[in-house]
């Protein structure tokens, strides 16, 4: 298929790339369906569901459980990760301990 692309106006030039670049998604989301199926296909030959095989899957990390308590507002809290909140710090400027704020 030849396309002479120096006889194409602007406007068909570029909904020519719109169109490429959907085919392009389209096709890249076919082939990692058959990807997915093929592995699953495999994982099932062995007796395996492809979860099994791939084990916990990467995901969003739970945020950590809180360390530390403003002891003047129970609410306030902080899992020592991070940039230290401003109780945090004001406490320590006045001579208080981290332990002091512990939970």
């Amino acid at each position: 298929m030849k396309i002479d692309l120096n006889s194409m106006s602007k406007s068909d030039l570029e909904k020519l790339r719109a169109d490429v670049e959907k085919a392009l998604a389209s096709l890249e989301k076919r082939r990692k369906a058959d990807a997915r199926k093929a592995a699953e296909e495999a994982a099932k030959k062995y007796g395996f569901s492809l979860d099994e095989v791939l084990g916990k899957q990467k995901g969003k990390k739970a945020p950590a459980a809180a360390k530390y308590r403003n002891p003047a507002d129970s609410s306030q809290t902080w899992s020592g990760r991070g940039r230290q909140p401003g109780w945090i710090k004001n406490g320590l400027a006045k001579g208080k301990k981290l332990d002091d704020f512990a939970i």
